[in-house]
């Protein structure tokens, strides 16, 4: 039952914590709006993260099988 509730906590923090673009009602002075924030090229180190746990779980499973 615990799982459950920290499941659903999980799932409507990730709601709320997502930003809301402002808008105008169109009354007083309008709102600027943030620039585009700038792209993050996560190729590159994502892939060598994703191959060099790829590379560690295989070497796990070979010294457990080896034992």
């Amino acid at each position: 039952m615990t799982r459950y509730y920290l499941a659903m906590a999980f799932v409507f923090a990730t709601f709320l914590g997502q930003a809301q673009t402002p808008t105008n009602t169109g009354g007083g002075v309008p709102t600027e709006l943030p620039p585009d924030p700038t792209p993050v090229p996560l190729d590159g180190g994502a892939s060598l993260l994703l191959a060099s746990g790829v590379a560690y779980g295989l070497k796990r499973l070979r010294q457990r099988r080896a034992h």
